[in-house]
């Protein structure tokens, strides 16, 4: 059978804009079929059901009318009995389709716009999805493309297959790019929207700046050196933790490069950025001396359960140590994950000592003893009365001067202090009409429960509706610094895991939950650490 010029037409245009918009021939000829369908049923009735095949060969249209095989037809358009379809098909049955030949049809002006729009948006749609299928792939990767044009300070950037966009706030401070630029930049994000995928690029990511190194340094793209973690002031100072996974290779001068050949490279890419490459340490405290370079620090205090560090610097290295505007220890905290104090020797020094008074005095007052001995239970380490009051005898009367019958009098005048100052906390429990019940919580004390009552949490179920972080409070990191929030149980050195004990034991006095379901979220947080671990 001869193909006329106009089917080949139609295959030629077909192939055309597969070309040219980079999608599958099949999904433009499907684009066209369904063109020809909508024109069709404006010919032939909109309510039909009319389809259109093309032959992906010969570029032939063949046009049907789709009729639904019922028991008794209400509208011949769309259905036919049964005893017609069987007359046509001896195997028709109810449910099947009867394919009704329809002539060829000549477009008008109106139906080959209206194709046109269909065709046009059939296409759009499926660039789209080519796009977004192609690039969701690559988050997380480097890309190169040229300027497009510049927004209201964002940059549109030509991909080739796609656009991207760096937002204003995604760019280094005072770079400025133009029409035509060529423009490297880190993939991000790229999210399915009404107007096409948005493929969202930045320049200030910390990952652009690991991504860089990965493809300056050998090493780094084998992994035998990793980079454990970064921390970025773009367009002023960076720092970067790396670790090597072989002994004999140093992770710093590799990521230096000769003569700084490599480093230099991603500076000049960072539009001269600053980069202090850093040895990462599994133990926090080396860790968080080496993120401080290049200032130099004479002792380390941590606080493991507030992830905060003290740092102790000679006095001449304090401002080195801060950086300008706070720089160089906003960077280290974000490097380290570790909130980091830093002090001068003599402010340690002073802060101590006001520490070691406030001991001394508090000692002094609970236990009615003198200067002398508050000064020495002091100095031996003890931060609380409840420490004397609990601690094996043997530590107490160990000490220089105390026997056996001095500890033992101590030991009696504390338990006899925290006993006065428990009647005195249930007394004023009692006056802010704090439940009783409350007492069967294990580790509840009556301080917490005035605490609580002042909050207004008087029953078992106001305490069992509190969350760890209502009790014990929480921080939020941003930019490097922490905003901490105080709980109502922040002053009385309660544990985060004793609060969520003491909370799980209120909701079983409550009622809210039983021990079956408490065995089975611990089997099912069991196995996820199983499958985490395989």
């Amino acid at each position: 059978m001869a193909v006329s010029a106009n089917r080949l037409e139609l295959l030629q245009i077909a192939d055309a804009v597969a070309r040219e918009k980079v999608i599958d021939r099949e999904i433009v000829l499907a684009a066209m079929a369904d063109a020809i369908q909508k024109a069709a049923r404006s010919r032939y009735g909109t309510e039909s059901n009319i389809r259109a095949d093309i032959n992906p060969k010969t570029g032939e249209i063949r046009l049907q009318r789709l009729l639904e095989v019922v028991e008794k037809a209400e509208d011949y358009s769309t259905q036919i009995p049964l005893e017609l379809a069987r007359d046509r098909n001896p195997d028709a049955a109810l449910g099947d389709f009867i394919a009704d030949p329809l002539p060829p049809m000549d477009f008008g002006r109106i139906a080959a716009q209206s194709a046109k729009q269909v065709i046009v948006q059939k296409v759009r749609e499926a660039e789209r999805d080519r796009q977004f299928d192609e690039f969701k792939d690559r988050v997380g990767e480097i890309v190169n493309g040229t300027v497009k044009r510049v927004e209201y300070g964002n940059v549109i950037v030509d991909l080739g297959r796609g656009e991207g966009i760096i937002r204003r706030d995604e760019m280094i401070p005072r770079e400025n790019f133009r029409y035509g630029d060529r423009v490297r930049a880190y993939v991000y994000d790229v999210r399915r929207e009404q107007r096409g995928p948005q493929i969202f690029l930045s320049r200030t990511h910390p990952q652009f700046m690991v991504k860089l190194f990965t493809m300056e340094v050998p090493e780094i793209y084998d992994g035998i050196i990793q980079v454990k973690s970064v921390a970025r002031d773009p367009g002023s100072r960076a720092k970067i933790a790396v670790i090597s996974n072989d002994s004999s290779i140093d992770p710093v001068g590799a990521c230096v490069g000769m003569r700084g050949s490599r480093v230099q490279a991603v500076v000049g890419e960072l539009q001269g950025e600053k980069i202090d490459i850093i040895p990462w340490s599994s133990e926090p405290a080396n860790f968080v001396v080496n993120a401080l370079q290049p200032a130099e620090v004479a002792k380390v205090v941590l606080d493991e359960d507030a992830e905060r560090i003290e740092v102790v610097v000679p006095d001449e290295q304090l401002s080195l140590a801060i950086g300008r505007r706070g720089q160089n220890v906003r960077l280290a905290s974000q490097l380290t994950g570790w909130d980091i104090d830093i002090m001068t020797e003599a402010e340690e020094s002073e802060r101590r000592q006001k520490e070691f008074n406030e001991r001394t005095n508090l000692f002094m007052d609970a236990l009615d003893v003198d200067e002398m001995v508050g000064q020495v239970l002091a100095s031996e380490g003890f931060a609380a009365v409840e420490e004397l009051a609990y601690v094996d005898l043997d530590e107490i009367s160990s000490i220089d001067g105390f026997d056996e019958d001095t500890a033992q009098e101590i030991q009696t005048r504390a338990r006899e202090y925290l006993e006065k100052l428990e009647a005195e906390m249930d007394e004023k429990r009692k006056a802010l009409g704090v439940s009783d019940e409350l007492r069967e919580i294990n580790g509840m004390t009556a301080q917490m429960m005035v605490a609580l009552g002042e909050d207004g949490i008087k029953t078992i179920e106001d305490f069992a509706g509190c969350a760890a972080d209502d009790l014990v409070g929480w921080s939020e990191r941003k930019n490097g610094e922490t905003k901490k929030f105080e709980g109502l149980f922040s002053k009385l050195e309660v544990s985060r895991v004793e609060a969520e004990q003491m909370v799980v034991q209120a909701r079983l006095l409550a009622g809210w939950i039983t021990e079956a379901d408490l065995a089975a979220e611990t089997e099912e947080v069991a196995e996820d650490e199983t499958e985490q671990q395989a």
